[in-house]
């Protein structure tokens, strides 16, 4: 199968420019967040925050939360939306039959000689398990590197984090062993467990992981 039969929908070229991409899998919509998204995402991190809290950076002192803040949550828009113009970060709200239910973005995105970027994600609790997140950074996978032609993708993961260890899993990433205190997490130096794969894991997976997570969305 031609590889144009398996390209996203990118939509128009100039929605694209002033929107963001978007990508399209099986079950989901993954696309920037916008400040019209303020209120179902607020939703999802009032109502899942202490199981999600634990796994992520603290926030920088005085900073104000997009949690309680739309003002905050249009800045953090607006932020991401500058990043992914200087082609540093590529952040995505996934999207199930129109509701919100997470973030999966590649950030850290380095071009000259490493041409390489990590991804990192969160799904609501309540969709947890069912599939969606491994579908979701498959997608981010595909836009890696078939879009912005990157080298290397990695994921940096807590190693007692089972959940989020069974996406790379069921993904059949490669384990590049612990990388001791390699991330501040709530406030913790913390071991993080690192997965990656190569433009060329990528080239001899790519079939399989299309026709996993998107055949029905190219049908």
């Amino acid at each position: 199968m031609s590889a144009s039969r398996w390209r996203f929908t990118l939509g128009d070229r100039l929605l694209a420019a002033s929107m963001g991409p978007e990508i399209r899998t099986n079950r989901l919509l993954l696309r920037p967040l916008r400040p019209v998204d303020v209120f179902a995402w607020q939703e999802v991190r009032t109502r899942c925050q202490q199981w999600l809290v634990p796994w992520e950076p603290r926030r920088l002192p005085g900073s104000i939360d997009p949690v309680s803040s739309r003002a905050a949550f249009d800045a953090r828009c607006e932020m991401r939306d500058r990043e992914r113009s200087l082609g540093t970060s590529y952040g995505f709200g996934i999207f199930e039959d129109g509701r919100f239910v997470g973030e999966c973005n590649l950030n850290n995105v380095q071009r000259g000689a490493k041409q390489g970027g990590d991804i990192g994600y969160w799904v609501d609790r309540d969709r947890a398990g069912l599939g969606l997140m491994p579908e979701s950074v498959a997608g981010l996978l595909w836009f890696s590197f078939e879009e912005l032609g990157l080298h290397r993708v990695q994921i940096s993961i807590i190693p007692r984090n089972i959940a989020s260890r069974r996406v790379t899993e069921k993904l059949r990433l490669r384990s590049e062993g612990i990388a001791e205190r390699y991330l501040e997490i709530n406030g913790v130096w913390e071991d993080h467990l690192r997965y990656a794969i190569t433009s060329e894991e990528w080239a001899q997976r790519r079939a399989d992981v299309l026709q996993s997570y998107f055949s029905a969305a190219q049908s």
